[in-house]
């Protein structure tokens, strides 16, 4: 995936993305999604962690460890 596929049509929106190993599909174009522990937003060039069982996204390391031990303890 290149860049113009990843913002095309909504620069300043919200992307919807399909979470896969290794790598993410665009469903819906946007320049960023929200890191689902953090809620900040995550420009798609820099997104590295997420969850493909949970199909959310994470700022960093930690945000990514922290969704885990969440899960872990249910």
């Amino acid at each position: 995936m290149n860049r113009h596929e990843m913002m095309a049509g909504r620069p300043g929106a919200e992307a919807t993305l399909r979470y896969l190993d290794g790598d993410f599909q665009v469903l819906s174009p946007g320049a960023f999604v929200r890191c689902a522990v953090t809620g900040r937003p995550i420009p798609l060039a820099e997104l590295r962690y997420w969850s493909v069982d949970d199909q959310e996204p994470y700022a960093d390391a930690t945000a990514a460890h922290q969704a885990f031990m969440t899960r872990r303890m249910r």
